[in-house]
């Protein structure tokens, strides 16, 4: 069987194949459109380009398994909060969905944010590097290395994993 992701970033890419390192699932890494804003700026926006690129991989790849993993912030009355969400679909199901770790950013970045900036360029204006999102992302910046965009969305993906193992092992009464 066939997983598609839709996004050919390694932090994704090495988060799903953590996910399911102990199956023999074929992981097939393709560009699929989120349908939403480059910087998702609410749960919802996330969440629904999560499940826009699951589904889109899926259908490109002809595979059983689409993958969406999609990062945005979400506004709270602590700030401007850092998110991700994940998206799993699969023939005859409902998506499935989940949500990982939060950390507020920086008020400057927010600023940035709030203004019509994406996330992406602004981190690698401000640690002055190339590629955070492909690397160690918001999170690896702001946790000081203690957790990664790779390992943030392994979370998200055995939450994803789990969910669907769980379906699939149920009974119907």
């Amino acid at each position: 069987m066939k997983i598609a992701i839709g996004s050919k970033n390694p932090a994704k890419i090495t988060a799903v194949e953590e996910a399911f390192k102990d199956s023999s699932y074929e992981i097939l890494a393709v560009d699929a459109e989120s349908g939403v804003s480059e910087q998702p700026m609410s749960d919802e926006e996330t969440i629904k380009g999560a499940i826009n690129r699951a589904m889109e991989a899926a259908k490109r790849a002809g595979a059983s398994i689409g993958i969406g993993l999609e990062g945005g912030v979400q506004q709270t009355p602590h700030g401007l909060m850092l998110c991700n969400w994940g998206a799993l679909t699969a023939k005859g199901m409902e998506p499935i969905i989940a949500g990982g770790a939060r950390i507020p950013l920086p008020k400057e970045i927010a600023e940035k944010l709030v203004a019509g900036d994406e996330l992406g360029p602004v981190m690698d204006k401000y640690a002055q590097k190339e590629n955070v999102r492909k690397n160690e992302g918001a999170v690896g910046i702001f946790t000081n290395g203690q957790i990664n965009r790779s390992e943030m969305f392994t979370h998200v993906m055995k939450l994803l994993a789990g969910q669907y193992e769980y379906q699939m092992g149920r009974k119907t009464v």
